[in-house]
């Protein structure tokens, strides 16, 4: 969906409804609008705490989609999983009312703040939301839009101090070409891999992009990179050529987290607590109080998050769908596991993403001990006969009886005939392989856990 020419700042857009509202981007955005005294209304397929939520902070929230939702509309707000067949973008289209997609509104909510943006392929939530609690460690207040529930407030967004020329921490999403629409004071590039292709095309041109991302920094503009990552190292390299301004970051050297005990072990974790910390500091915040920050972080929902323990087993949850993001999360599972095994379940997410690198998905789950593909979730693609959850079990180098396939549905069982007292399980993915912890939980507690 094209970005109109003319970006106008959210108190003048009128009445704004969302389809898609219960999702992680459009729901932080409706929130902060929701603060700012703009008039919400949303749309979602289905019923959920988050929709209980921003209904509770006066949104007008509907469950199913209807063209009479939209009645008394000026903007639509459009998810990027919404078709075009919609019926309340379908209305909205017949009456000329303006429409937007999410990068354009979060465009719309940043209008006259100072903005700090986080890209890369991996870790922007964790390095946006390791960014937000030091700010505000460090006496900042900032605004914030982040893709995922900070542990500590169960929230994704907030207005913070809601002051004009205050700071505005958002995470910059590059898999539909968000990041090109935003005006960031500071960019943080925490690392930059080949993904998305089925929206750029070619490694050379998802590359680039990162290149107009940095692009958009003003003249006196800074640029964050974690230079462990070759794709980041190149792009401050080249930013530097360019004139810009960089400031470069690497847990390879001796630096400011020596001692310091992040809330879950890995060098990728340990990279974006370096951006973050980089990011305050450009910013004038004092180091101290950012690594205090830091320290006391708890996490985001869905990134390495602990979801219980039944029956001598450990169950954490963890996004991670590239075989990077894989890699980087069964080293840190491994060393909470200590002397247990892990058990890995994992889901493919995407056909496109599954066909290009599902053999070095299952290279990277045999860090496991155990694994667990479930079928693939195909989000907003169609199935492919030929791109099945085996061709990412089959690359899986561990013996065979070591690895299975399963359905969403028998995964929790399946999980709970694998794992014995001491083991760490962990469930990866993008999409609703999150639902298979709490259900493998009840089953080991039911089984005298």
């Amino acid at each position: 969906m094209p970005v109109p020419d003319v970006l106008l700042p959210a108190e003048r857009l009128g009445r704004v409804h969302f389809v898609g509202i219960g999702g992680a981007g459009l729901s932080g955005i409706a929130r902060i609008m929701l603060a700012r005294g703009v008039a919400v209304s949303g749309s979602d397929g289905t019923d959920s705490p988050t929709l209980d939520a921003l209904r509770a902070l006066g949104a007008r929230v509907h469950v199913g989609h209807d063209a009479a939702h939209v009645a008394d509309a000026d903007t639509l707000v459009v998810s990027t999983a919404i078709h075009d067949d919609n019926p309340e973008y379908v209305e909205a289209t017949r009456r000329g009312l303006r429409v937007l997609p999410r990068s354009a509104a979060l465009a719309a909510v940043m209008a006259g703040r100072r903005v700090v943006a986080v890209a890369g392929t991996h870790g922007k939530t964790t390095t946006t939301s390791l960014l937000t609690v030091a700010l505000q460690a460090a006496g900042a207040d900032p605004a914030y839009a982040i893709g995922g529930e900070l542990a500590a407030t169960g929230v994704n967004a907030a207005d913070g101090s809601g002051e004009p020329g205050g700071l505005f921490v958002a995470e910059a999403d590059e898999s539909d070409g968000a990041f090109l629409v935003y005006e960031p004071e500071v960019a943080v590039v925490v690392n930059v891999e080949a993904d998305h292709l089925d929206q750029w095309g070619t490694e050379e041109a998802y590359r680039d992009a990162f290149d107009r991302f940095a692009d958009r920094l003003p003249p006196d503009g800074v640029l964050v990179c974690c230079v462990d990552d070759p794709g980041a190292a190149a792009l401050a390299a080249r930013q530097q050529r360019a004139g810009r301004r960089v400031v470069t970051v690497s847990t390879r050297e001796p630096g400011p987290l020596d001692g310091v005990t992040l809330w879950a072990p890995g060098d990728h974790y340990r990279a974006d607590a370096l951006a973050a910390l980089a990011a305050g500091e450009v910013l004038g915040r004092d180091r101290a109080d950012l690594l205090r920050g830091i320290t006391a972080y708890t996490g985001t929902r869905r990134r390495m998050e602990p979801k219980g323990e039944a029956g001598g087993v450990r169950v954490y949850d963890s996004y991670a769908h590239h075989p990077t993001e894989i890699a980087g999360d069964l080293q840190s599972a491994r060393v909470l596991a200590g002397d247990g095994r892990l058990v890995v379940a994992f889901q493919p997410h995407l056909v496109s993403r599954t066909r290009l690198f599902g053999a070095a998905m299952g290279e990277a789950l045999g860090a496991a001990d155990e694994v667990v593909v479930l079928d693939l979730y195909l989000a907003r693609e169609e199935p492919d006969p030929a791109v099945t959850a085996d061709l990412v079990a089959g690359a899986v180098p561990l013996p065979v009886e070591r690895v299975a396939t399963t359905s969403l549905d028998d995964a929790p069982a399946e999980l709970a005939r694998r794992a014995r007292p001491g083991d760490l399980v962990l469930t990866l993915g993008a999409g609703t392989v999150t639902q298979v912890g709490p259900r493998l939980l009840a089953l080991l507690g039911g089984a005298g856990g």
